[in-house]
């Protein structure tokens, strides 16, 4: 029988509706027995009690706001009738004690990734060309083309064909029949050569930073480069320079040189102000990187146990399923890593907001813990110096799909991070390096979270949606994963993984992590290819601190 309403923790105060229920059905949970007031949606909640005004409303065992007005039992929850709020966080009442889970069956387990000098493994091997200032984009932008066109790497060129064939109706005077002119998404028989066959690609990174804007984030930029540069997935760099911009060569080298002191990836770096001639700056900037990508084409895959995975742990586009399905199998996928000696990385400071005081007790000592607690204080007050509060995170897609409050949309999105103890505290853009679950300084804003969590070494990402989203890395596979399976119906050529099965109570949330983690070994081996690589969902946003949520 399928499953129709759930509590997330008994110490709720509100029932989930699983599929729609309407006014006047009686709906039984835990042998007792209510008639509902009113219809609620899929993924909303409704009072398990009366709540007057002012009274908590507690889900996944925390608060997550307060009543309006009065909700009575069986009335559904509504961005009405609800209003945000959240249990204030102070010092560690160290009362976690953690369950390890049991790894025996995967101790053994390897993927294949490539070893570089510095000891770390990545899960794909790139070459990366980088500006230092947005002055040098479109430079970067021709020798892309350049070299994609002529190695191999350029996107099929599937819709420059159904522009052609519009062009040609215009021409021939068939303007009628451009209204319904079909595109053929066929295959691509005529790809071009790839004399450089153990290079997965050479990726290119805009922005629009480096000059003009805060010191603050001219130098974050270059330690977020630096990240890009020193990440296992990128065997080496070249980099675009204008020459008197704020993120200057030596501030990028400096960061470099704190993530790595004996750094000896190749690194080519040209500036501009320095060359005789624009053509001289591209045509040396080829010339050099096509030499490294000779020397990157050398590396092989190798095995490596899953002690060397670092795992970004993300979720965009949520809705009211993202916290019982697809968030705690990565929480499940968390400890498993956290057991294994890996590293995880959890971020989206503003989708923490009500969860902290769990996070705090969690972390290992006292110095992670007040860390913790600063940059969640200093990024609050920076969102409220520019009159936006964590409350106003949740985006209307959130709200229609249930997510009534960022408290709500944080507990859920908190589950994301297991219940391993929290070993390290990043601040953007630092680079991880301590086994264990990492808490990382970011927004919740998709891109510039995953940006983040690659900068600081993530070689796999997952990524949890309700919504659905495209969100993709240069350099690094995400691996998207809905909340339910009309999503991963309707949008697959997206979503690369479905845990609907939770909801409708056909699997638990460690079968499905068991499952991620199976999957993950095959992604990170190169097996197989998320959504996101095959659709060239390059995405690439440094966060300009103190503006996003």
């Amino acid at each position: 029988m399928e499953r129709r309403v759930t509590k997330v923790d008994p110490r709720d105060n509100v029932i989930v509706a699983l599929s729609p229920l309407s006014s006047g059905e009686v709906i039984e949970f835990a042998g007792k027995k209510g008639v509902l007031l009113t219809d609620v949606a899929a993924k909303h909640k409704f009072a398990e009690v009366d709540l007057p005004p002012g009274h908590e409303i507690i889900m996944y065992g925390v608060l997550i706001g307060r009543a309006v007005s009065l909700i009575r039992k069986g009335e559904a929850l509504t961005s009405k009738n609800v209003r945000h709020d959240a249990l204030p966080f102070h010092d560690p009442e160290r009362t976690h004690i953690w369950k390890v889970p049991d790894v025996s069956r995967w101790k053994e387990r390897m993927f294949l990734g490539y070893r570089r000098e510095d000891g770390q493994v990545g899960t794909r091997n790139y070459w990366l060309i980088v500006p230092l200032v947005f002055c040098e984009n479109r430079n970067l932008l021709v020798i892309k083309q350049a070299f994609e066109e002529e190695l191999g790497y350029a996107p099929p060129p599937k819709y420059r064909r159904f522009v052609n064939h519009l062009a040609k109706l215009y021409e021939d005077g068939k303007v009628e029949e451009i209204a319904g002119a079909q595109f053929q998404n066929e295959q691509d028989a005529s790809v071009g050569r790839k004399p450089l066959p153990n290079v997965d690609g050479i990726k290119f990174l805009t922005h629009e930073g480096g000059c003009g804007g805060t010191r603050e984030d001219s130098n974050n930029l270059c330690g977020l480069l630096a990240g890009y540069i020193h990440h296992p997935n990128v065997a080496g760099a070249t980099v675009l320079s204008l020459g008197c911009q704020h993120a200057q060569i030596p501030i990028l080298l400096d960061s470099i040189k704190r993530r790595d002191p004996n750094f000896k990836k190749p690194l080519y770096i040209f500036e501009q102000q320095k060359s005789a001639s624009e053509s001289e700056l591209i045509s040396d900037c080829i010339r050099s990187t096509f030499r490294g990508l000779i020397e990157a084409n050398r590396a092989i895959r190798i095995p490596a146990p899953l002690s060397e995975l670092c795992v970004g742990l993300k979720c965009g586009g949520s809705d009211g399923f993202s916290g019982i399905s697809a968030n705690p199998s990565l929480g499940h996928v968390s400890d498993m890593l956290a057991a294994l000696g890996g590293r995880t990385i959890l971020s989206e400071f503003p989708e923490l907001c009500g969860v902290e005081q769990n996070l705090v007790d969690r972390c290992v000592n006292k110095d992670v813990a007040d860390r913790f607690r600063r940059l969640m204080n200093e990024y609050a007050a920076r969102a409220k110096a520019v009159l936006s509060g964590f409350e106003m995170n949740p985006s209307p897609g959130n709200i229609r799909d249930g997510l009534l409050t960022d408290a709500m949309k944080s507990a859920g999105a908190g589950r994301k991070g297991g219940t391993s103890p929290v070993t390290a505290v990043l601040d953007y853009p630092e680079y991880s390096s301590q086994q264990g679950l990492n808490l990382q300084c970011t927004p919740g804003n998709d891109v510039e979270c995953v940006t983040a969590q690659v900068g600081a070494g993530a070689n796999m990402v997952l990524f949890t949606t309700g919504l659905g989203t495209p969100t993709g890395n240069p350099i690094t596979p995400v691996v998207k994963v809905s909340t339910n399976t009309e999503l991963a119906m309707r949008m697959a050529d997206i979503i690369d993984i479905d845990t609907g099965g939770i909801i409708r109570g056909e699997k638990t949330i460690q079968q499905m992590g068991d499952e991620l983690l199976e999957q993950v070994i095959r992604f990170a081996s190169g097996e197989l290819h998320t959504r996101a690589e095959k659709l060239r969902q390059d995405d690439f946003i440094p966060w300009k601190r103190g503006v996003s949520l």
